[in-house]
């Protein structure tokens, strides 16, 4: 059983994804200004590469910062797709094709917080893969140029819906394949 301890939110990986936090409460009112809201994109992104960077190479992973990183990140892309319907930059339904990936893996979700066995096999993998982070990079993008009201916004949510159901099916086939190979060695 992983411990959560409340000292390692005193860290500076759980300070990069806590900024996270920060970014979000700041993204409705930056909206209509493209370049700030693109920096603000931008500051989470990096914190979100830096927070595992860093909990990784100074030896500061910790059961906390592992849920907390996800829960900052669903926080900010929350309050940024809220923002972006509310605010016209992009459709209800665009959203629901920027987050095909999520959508796709909501599932998975639920059956890895069901199961302990899927769990384990988890823990045993890498979460992040190339698919994953091609439709992370696309959906940046496709946010910036929603922002900066660009012609063709259609074709950058198709292209990002596309590689977000790729990216799902991957992790999606990952997880079989490690669930598979833990069965086969119990």
């Amino acid at each position: 059983m992983p411990r959560y301890r409340l000292k390692d939110l005193l860290i500076l990986p759980a300070y990069l994804s806590l900024s996270r936090v920060v970014l979000a409460a700041c993204f409705p009112f930056v909206v209509e200004q493209p370049w700030v809201a693109l920096t603000v994109l931008a500051l989470a992104a990096i914190s979100d590469v830096l927070d595992g960077w860093v909990a990784r190479r100074q030896g500061l992973t910790t059961a906390t910062g592992a849920v907390l990183d996800p829960i900052t990140d669903k926080l900010f892309v929350l309050t940024v797709a809220v923002t972006l319907v509310i605010s016209g930059h992009l459709s209800l339904a665009a959203v629901l094709l920027l987050s095909t990936r999520e959508i796709g893996e909501l599932p998975l979700v639920v059956w890895l917080l069901s199961s302990p066995r899927a769990r384990a096999a988890r823990r045993e993998q890498e979460t992040a893969n190339l698919p994953g982070k091609l439709a992370t990079v696309l959906q940046f993008l496709t946010v910036g140029w929603a922002l900066l009201q660009k012609p063709r916004l259609e074709l950058w949510v198709a292209a990002t819906a596309i590689a977000g159901a790729l990216a799902a099916l991957s992790y999606w086939r990952r997880s079989l394949r490690t669930l598979r190979a833990t069965v086969a060695g119990s």
